[in-house]
């Protein structure tokens, strides 16, 4: 119980420490240093959506891609709707996405990011629920690791331009934490889904895969790949990508 409990909030941590840097940072990320970390971000995202997740599912499905298919486009479609019924702004972007509405800025830029954060928690709370049914204590670990060592630039690259947005320091940090919370949220609905349809972990653990995609290739790689130094952006990629695929070999 102390392992799921500590898996559970390992990525709100990450969030909460990256989030923690608004306080140390004078001025805003370098352009260089924030392609990076979206890049390593993506690489992380993508090596769990496959190795953790994917994976998982098809074996689990005694090596029946339906299964994962399915739950990878039902988490795709998900994202997309969330997408489309919650107004939110991407940090960086003048215009809103979403339905109008007359919320603030800051209000929209924070749903932006716990969008964002929702699929994280999905795939941590999948991969603890899969222990039940043969996948290891430690690979569900990894998972939250890397998703948690993600977390941190990603927290810095959410409260360093929100204070830039003339929040203080302190209300910068709240939100990039708050943006977290939707993390262990996601996890516990998951497990206790699983817990009452686990015959469906296989379409869960690919549902997680096909929502974190959705973030890699709807807002992170469009942000990397736009303006200069794109290749740090591929770099780091590479590097979160090797990182998050040796973890989860060496740790399942």
């Amino acid at each position: 119980m102390s392992a799921l409990i500590i898996g559970i909030l390992l990525p709100l941590v990450g969030t909460m420490l990256g989030s923690a840097f608004v306080f140390f940072m004078k001025k805003d990320i370098p352009d260089r240093l924030q392609k990076t970390l979206l890049g390593f971000a993506s690489g992380v995202m993508v090596a769990a959506s496959v190795w953790s997740l994917l994976i998982p599912s098809i074996e689990m499905a005694r090596e029946s891609v339906v299964p994962a298919a399915v739950g990878f486009l039902a988490g795709i479609a998900f994202l997309l709707l969330i997408d489309e019924l919650t107004p939110h702004l991407h940090i960086g972007a003048q215009k809103a996405e979403g339905p109008k509405s007359k919320l603030s800025r800051t209000m929209m830029l924070t749903l932006a990011v716990t969008i964002h954060n929702l699929p994280e928690g999905m795939a941590v709370g999948v991969v603890f629920a899969g222990e039940s049914y043969g996948m290891s204590l430690s690979a569900a670990l990894a998972v939250s690791i890397g998703i948690a060592l993600q977390n941190i630039p990603e927290g810095a690259i959410i409260s360093m331009p929100m204070h830039a947005e003339g929040n203080s320091r302190g209300e910068s940090f709240l939100i990039g934490t708050l943006s977290g919370v939707v993390e262990p949220i996601g996890s516990v609905a998951i497990l206790l889904l699983a817990g009452v349809l686990g015959v469906a972990l296989p379409y869960l653990l690919a549902f997680a895969a096909g929502a974190m995609m959705y973030v890699v290739v709807e807002e992170l790689i469009p942000e990397t790949a736009q303006g200069c130094h794109t290749n740090l952006s591929t770099i780091g990629f590479a590097i979160g990508f090797v990182l998050m695929m040796a973890m989860d070999i060496v740790l399942g």
